[in-house]
This record gives structure tokens, sequence and C-alpha cells, in this order.
């Protein structure tokens, strides 16, 4: 058997590319996307993508050259993400919340060739371009401006612009053929939390595999309505900006992930489904009456990742009509890896343990080929008892094909087979896998490892807390110990000692925070994620008090000031960093 050869009708390259073509002759007459007033069939969206790539190719974009954009979330993003490929170009999708140096940084790593800039972030693009002007580097990307398509403002830097390119562009053009699935498809920067930003490389063949287990794993049936509350720029949007092609369904597009966009487009458009981090889940149960005139009336399916959501918070937001799947995934395992898959029986349990369970990240998805909980040490999986604790490893057709010209970054994460994620978990008897730290978060206290985010979890239960974040800080008897930054509901009263005794309630004395700081806000990377490393340099500022003084200090302690600390500029300062 083995002189049966490949032949282009048994062997053709995995692409998402092969999703969009699909659904222009499967779904033709399909509504694709919708955008305010703006709406496109599946036939008109293939057309669009051609006449973009069409034009991309007269300006000379060809294999390999990398597109870099900086929109929201908007039909012009969507449509690159089959445009670029589609001339055998890569695609960047640059994080909207990040400075002009950051920006800067990525446009000169990556050798942008092309652009392309929504109207709203010319300023902090024109700065960036400026750096890169000032820099030894000689070639500045050409710019491309993507103006609103539902209300143009005109707006323009330089002559190009994105509709330009589409009315210019041939609606007969041939994609490029992939000839090689393992040739890149998009180039995706990390966030940066604890250094400059990692370009992280995706696979065609990675790329259609991730989104196809993605699509089985949370069951995604045909035309599905989904809501781009996830960026687009986080991960390719979790793979679902070429998902929702490969089943037929309509992308509702929306500039701001408002509570009111949000609300209006779920009510007036019946959404099945949406993505998005825990912190989304604050700004919908922030709605007020006035918001959305109507209650929703379908259930809504939301894929959450990131930090492990609080199981109070999970509780409230599936009272509202949501029903909450947690994954876990990074930027390297082209989002997400693992989900939280459900069991029929546990439908049974008091919805506390179902949060619970729903806050565990779960089992593989199917482009995995395994996923274990090491010990680093000796490389051996630890003990399936929910208690002990090691690094998550992956492995599997998902996980990135490396990091853009850092050899010494790939070296770090790839050994022994494995793909090492940073992340610390367990694995409980039934194979559910639940993170509990990165491994610079875990706090070492006299020896005793304490999971921030269990400590998190707890105060998270009280009524009176909206967020919470828990560091390490100095301790002069057992090197360290938590510290929490806390975000309180409006004109709360709670004092830091409520928030102690609520811990020593729930947690075992030495996990519980030794100092209390309630803040306005808490420094967050561009996609959602606590930058703890800014909150742990201001805990190095704070001084242990005993237990004693602490009791004595809450006889006479007045209701928590709500203004901003003086310490909260620090933090802001830090986290534009």
């Amino acid at each position: 058997m083995d002189n049966l050869p490949k032949c282009g009708a048994n062997y053709v390259s995995l692409t998402p590319l092969t999703f969009l073509t699909r659904a222009s002759k499967c779904y033709a007459n399909r509504t694709s996307i919708i955008y305010g007033n703006v709406r496109f069939t599946w036939r008109q969206t293939y057309e669009r993508c051609c006449r973009v790539a069409s034009s991309l190719r007269s300006l000379n974009i060809v294999k390999n050259d990398v597109v870099s954009v900086l929109a929201p979330n908007v039909p012009a993003i969507y449509e690159m993400h089959f445009a670029v490929p589609m001339t055998g170009a890569v695609l960047n999708t640059i994080n909207t919340r990040l400075d002009a140096k950051n920006i800067a940084i990525i446009l000169k790593h990556s050798e942008a060739k092309v652009f392309f800039v929504d109207f709203e972030y010319l300023e902090i693009a024109k700065k960036a371009l400026e750096l890169i002007a000032t820099s030894k580097m000689t070639r500045i990307p050409l710019v491309v401006v993507i103006d609103d398509i539902d209300s143009p403002t005109g707006i323009r830097l330089g002559e190009l612009e994105y509709e330009q390119l589409v009315h210019q562009g041939n609606p007969s053009y041939v994609p490029k053929e992939i000839t090689d699935e393992w040739d890149p498809i998009t180039l995706n920067y990390t966030s940066g939390t604890t250094s400059e930003p990692k370009g992280v490389v995706y696979s065609h063949r990675g790329a259609f595999l991730s989104t196809l287990s993605l699509l089985l794993g949370w069951e995604m049936g045909t035309e599905p309505v989904y809501l781009w509350s996830l960026p687009m720029f986080h991960c390719n949007g979790w793979t679902f900006t070429w998902g929702v092609a490969a089943r037929g369904g309509t992308n509702i597009c929306i500039r701001n992930t408002t509570t009111k966009e949000m609300y209006t487009n779920i009510v007036l458009h019946n959404v099945t489904h949406m993505c998005c981090a825990p912190i989304v889940f604050n700004i919908l149960l922030e709605a007020k009456p006035h918001e959305y005139s109507k209650p929703i009336t379908t259930r809504v399916q939301i894929l959450t990742g990131g930090a492990p959501p609080p199981s109070p918070l999970l509780e409230k937001i599936e009272k509202l009509g949501f029903h909450v799947v947690h994954a876990y995934g990074l930027t390297e395992a082209t989002g997400p890896a693992l989900l939280c898959e459900w069991q029929e029986k546990w439908n049974e349990l008091p919805s506390e343990n179902q949060a619970k369970l729903k806050s565990r990240q779960g089992v593989s998805i199917l482009t995995l080929a395994d996923v274990d909980v090491k010990n680093i040490d000796n490389m051996l999986s630890v003990p399936r008892d929910g208690k002990s604790i090691g690094e998550v490893c992956l492995r599997g057709s998902s996980i990135m094909k490396g990091y853009y010209k850092n050899n010494k970054a790939n070296y770090e994460v790839f050994k022994n087979g494995w793909f090492f994620t940073g992340d610390v978990g367990v694995i409980h008897q039934d194979g559910y896998l639940e993170i509990k730290d990165r491994s610079k978060d875990v706090i070492i206290s006299g020896g005793e490892n304490i999971s921030s985010i269990e400590v998190e979890n707890v105060i998270m239960k009280h009524k009176n807390v909206v967020e919470a974040s828990v560091v390490a800080m100095p301790h002069p008897k057992w090197g360290e110990s938590p510290c929490a930054f806390v975000i309180l509901t409006k004109n709360s009263q709670i004092k830091e000692v409520d928030i102690i005794g609520h811990c020593r309630s729930n947690l075992p004395g030495f996990m519980v925070p030794k100092k209390v700081k309630f803040v306005e806000e808490l420094p967050k990377t561009g996609t959602g994620k606590v930058q703890k490393n800014h909150l742990r340099t201001i805990a190095k500022t704070f001084v242990v008090v005993s237990e004693k003084s602490n009791h004595q200090k809450s006889k006479n302690t007045s209701p928590v000031n709500r203004e901003k600390p003086r310490y909260y500029e620090q933090i802001l300062a830090l986290s534009r960093l």
C-alpha cells in the first residue's frame, strides 16, 4: 500500500481559505456580515475579498509579505482574514489598545509592507510611523485608510482607502494556491505583559484544524449568528473569523464593546454565539433598563477565556440568559486549546457546584495530540488527584510554527517534544484540567505555594466585590505573602478588615491576604488580562502590619475612600509602558 501516490484528487493542502470558497457556493445568498445598516451575502463577501486581494497584488504584495491592520471589529478586518492570505501574504492584526511605541515595534519587527488603519486610529498610527521614520528602518509601510463603511467620514492619510481598493480590484481574481499547508497565514503578537511582544506565526494547517476543532468542541451548528464582542486582533478572533464562514453564519460586527451596542445587536439580530474575556461579563451585568428595549429571548452561547472566571460571576451572567462555556488557550496555541465540555450528570448539581465545574479549563480540543501537567524537573506527569501541581504542556497541530525571528524564545518553550505554556495547573480524576496560576504568579509563602487565582475566587464571592487581583508582596518572616487589589461595587462601605475577615473564613491562614488595597481600576493588557507585573511593583512598596495591629486599626477605620489613591497614578503609568 506504500506505493499509492498522492495526487491532486486525494491530497490538498489544508487552509481556512476553503471555508470562504465553500460558503460562497453553498450559502451564497445567506447574510454573511451585518454592520449597522450595511449587509453582505456570502457571495458578496467572497467577491469583495477577491477584489481586495487583486488590489494588494497590484501594490506588489507577494508570498510571505506582511500586511498589518489596526482596526476595530468592522467588515474590513474580517474580509482581510481571507483577502490577505489569498495573495500568499501574511496577515498581522494589531491590538487596537497599544500605544504608538508598541505599534511601531510591531511594524518594524514584522517588516510590514502595507499598513491598513481605521480612521479612528489615524492619530496614533501617525505617531507610530513618525517613530519608524526617525529610526534606522528606511522603509515605511504603505498606508491604507479604512473609512467607516456605514457612515463615511472622508478622513484620509495619503491617497489610498479600503473601499477604493475593493472598487478597483478584480472580482474574478484567482486566489494563490496554497501548495504547502505549513506556509504562514497570520502573525500575531503577544500582549507583552512581561517583555516586548513576540511575533507568533500560525500556519494554514494549524488555522484550519484549530477552526474545525473549536466548531466541534463548542458544538456550533449551521447558520449561527455570531456577535463580534471578542477583538478580531486577538488570536484572529480565536479562529472564528474563519469558523463563521465554515458554518455559513452571520457576523454581527460592532465597533465598540459597550453594554448598549451588545444588547441592542443581541436582541435585534437574535444572536446565538459570542466570545469574550470575563471582563465583558461585568459590562453586560452593568446594563441599565434604557440601554436595550427588549429582553433577551434566545439563549446566547458564550465561549470565554483568559483568566478563569470566578464562579460567582458565572452564576450572575447565566441568570441573564447566557450559557457560558469556559476555554483555556494562549496566542501560541492558536487561541483556545482546552474546553470545559459539559457532562449531563452535572445538570443535577446545585448551581454553585455547576459554576465551580464551569470555571475549570476542561479537556483538549481535537487538534491537540496530547495535553499534560508535568513536573518540569523530571518531566513526569503529576498524579490526577486535583491537588498535585505542575506545568501545563501541549503538543499538536494547533501549536504555533514558532516565534518570528526569536530563536532564543523558541528554544525556551519547545522542549522534549512539548510546548511549555508557563501555566501551572492540576488534573482531576475525571481528566479535566484546572489552571491554578501562571508560574510567575504563584506566591511562595514560607515554602507553601499559594494560587493567586484561588484567593481571587474567594474574594470575588464577597457581594460587594466587582473585581480582584492578587499578587505577592514582601513579608519579613515568610518571604512573600498575598496582597489583594480590589474594585468594590458603587457606594460600598466595605473596609479592608472586612475583606480580610471574609478570606479568613474561607481560606487557610497562610493564604489570607496581608494587605488589601481598594482601587478604581486594574491595569490590563489590550486583551483584558490584568498586568500583575505592574501590581507586583506597587506591592513591593507596601509594609506588612501585624494581624494584631490590623485588628486594632479596624476599630477606627472609616469607610473606604473611593477617590484614587496616590499610588493609583503609578499603576496607570506602568500600564502604559
